[in-house]
């Protein structure tokens, strides 16, 4: 089953982005949202596992081969602009998602959707401003350095800062040309589906950000060892870090 995008309140069960369509898992099955203030469920998420994160991968693989991967570095920067503007724009939606599904204040929700729009913003200004350098070598020749994208990055996103560190760390991916596979926390997963919305709103090609939602020793552990996944960013505890390594 697909849908063109998730809704925010109610049955959210597709909540996978692969490759710009929004879709449930391939298990069929869901996991549940529950609100830490006082415990309630008030939405559902999609389970996803290793064929999920395989799909993802492969999305993100046809991205670079494609629209993504041609797109010029000045044009992603456009892009990752738009997307910061976007987020101020639905400024107060995002704070109220963040607040419930993380229980945080309302004021640190708030300080979080500014932070999100801040990376986004920063990454799309950097994205044409990425140079390499010239080394002195032996007469009459010259080294030349580029920087070049790794690939397909794959970011496991912990509960307590979604918007922020995932923002972070998918910005910089982006502005840099790669494709993204994201592995939200599955204690907070809501406000990456929404931004993954709001990507798609922005002109982010498909497949350039895919966002599987599930358990971290399901979906985070099948990216973890994906053979397709270039580069992983993950923020969590010293004992995951482990079994992630």
């Amino acid at each position: 089953m697909k849908t063109t995008r998730p809704e925010t309140t109610g049955d959210i069960a597709a909540t996978l982005l692969i490759g710009g369509e929004w879709r449930r898992a391939d298990c069929g099955e869901t996991l549940p949202v529950s609100a830490p203030a006082d415990g309630a469920e008030f939405a559902r998420i999609s389970r996803g596992t290793e064929a999920d994160i395989d799909n993802a991968v492969q999305a993100a693989a046809a991205a670079l081969a494609g629209d993504w991967g041609a797109m010029p570095a000045a044009e992603r920067g456009r892009v990752l602009s738009r997307l910061a503007v976007l987020i101020l724009e639905n400024f107060d939606a995002l704070a109220a998602l963040e607040c419930r599904d993380v229980g945080k204040r309302r004021l640190e929700a708030e300080a979080d959707v500014r932070a999100a729009a801040r990376y986004f913003e920063f990454y799309g200004g950097a994205a044409d401003k990425v140079h390499g350098a010239t080394i002195p070598f032996t007469p009459g020749f010259t080294v030349l350095t580029l920087r070049e994208p790794h690939g397909v990055t794959g970011h496991i996103v912990p509960w307590n800062y979604p918007l922020q560190i995932g923002a972070r760390s998918i910005g910089a991916a982006l502005a840099m040309g790669n494709a993204a596979v994201v592995k939200p926390a599955e204690d907070a997963s809501l406000s990456l589906i929404e931004i993954g919305r709001l990507a798609l709103e922005a002109g982010l090609p498909a497949g350039a950000m895919n966002i599987v939602t599930g358990l971290g020793a399901e979906a985070g552990a099948a990216m973890s060892g994906h053979g397709g996944i270039h580069h992983l960013s993950f923020t969590g505890s010293p004992e995951v870090g482990t079994m992630v390594q």
